[in-house]
């Protein structure tokens, strides 16, 4: 546990240091965020804020696992991290060059699972699956399926100051340190991850000094399930990331309801934190209470875990 423990320290300590120049950086090269026009007035200030900060915590991923190269298993959540990274970064520099929503999603899904196929095929090997069948016809589509949802939840999930990565941080450190099988490569990565995402929750915090983009989302839900599928505990994975999933149900459910009954809504706004956001909670007590939720269900993931071993 000590190195992850200090590989988590020095990537904190770096990533502190460099997110001030970062974000200058990103400044210069006009690098701000464009928001939705259905957004409410207290968004709408936030127009211009440097966005795809979530570079460097995805770079510091990177480098934990390269320090980790001769331990097993880093190379899944390496290779989830810089593929996300690569999906992020060409959608959030569409978004800023062309001023638009980024790649359309009749690409963007596609491209997401060509690119989940190296990830799933590293996750998977050797990597037998709590109560899911041994097969890899079984367990290589499941585990597709898996890494591009968990991407597109965390990048659902990224819409207030402070509260995806803050749940990423929890959900990351459960599956890296708590859940059984992890391996030392793994755990490096987490905490170089674990430590640079810290170091970002300080800029990020409310008022966000920078957003990290789908740079950062996309990197994290692909680095993310594929930990988890290493492990042996993808069926664990909507229970630890249950913030995440239930966010992303809240669109499906929303989008569903709203085409079959022609207009009609079951939330104020999705994703629910908005409709938290509409009813006066602050991004603060939002981003906090959504935290305490994502520690429970973390605990349960790992309760649960031992109640079956």
């Amino acid at each position: 546990m000590t190195g992850p423990l200090i590989t988590f320290v020095v990537a904190f300590a770096i990533a502190l240091a460099l997110y001030p120049r970062a974000i200058q950086e990103l400044r210069r090269l006009r690098a701000g965020q464009v928001i939705q026009e259905e957004l409410p007035d207290s968004h709408q200030k936030k127009a211009g804020t440097p966005t795809a900060g979530g570079y460097v915590f995805v770079a510091f991923g990177i480098i934990g696992g390269i320090v980790a190269s001769d331990h097993a298993g880093a190379l899944p959540a390496v290779v989830g991290l810089f593929a996300g990274g690569v999906i992020g970064f060409a959608d959030d520099r569409s978004k800023l060059r062309v001023g638009t929503r980024g790649i359309p999603a009749r690409l963007k899904l596609p491209i997401q699972l060509v690119l989940a196929v190296p990830v799933a095929w590293l996750a998977v090997q050797g990597a037998p699956q709590l109560l899911i069948p041994a097969t890899p016809w079984v367990i290589f589509p499941v585990a597709l399926i898996a890494i591009v949802g968990t991407a597109n939840a965390v990048n659902i999930t990224d819409g207030m100051d402070g509260l995806a990565a803050g749940l990423s941080v929890i959900a990351i450190a459960t599956v890296a340190f708590l859940l059984p099988h992890s391996q030392p490569g793994e755990k490096l990565v987490a905490g170089a991850l674990c430590g640079a995402l810290v170091a970002f929750l300080v800029f990020n915090r409310y008022p966000a000094r920078v957003f990290m983009g789908d740079t950062g989302s996309l990197a994290i839900g692909f680095a993310l399930a594929a930990m988890a599928i290493q492990q042996g505990m993808l069926l664990l994975l909507p229970i630890v990331a249950l913030v995440f999933v239930l966010e992303t149900l809240s669109v499906i459910i929303q989008v569903a309801y709203f085409k079959a009954t022609g207009g009609r809504r079951v939330f104020t706004m999705t994703p629910i934190h908005y409709t938290f956001h509409h009813e006066g909670w602050s991004e603060n007590r939002i981003a906090l209470s959504f935290w305490g939720a994502g520690l429970v269900s973390a605990i349960a993931a790992v309760a649960l875990v031992r109640l079956h071993v």
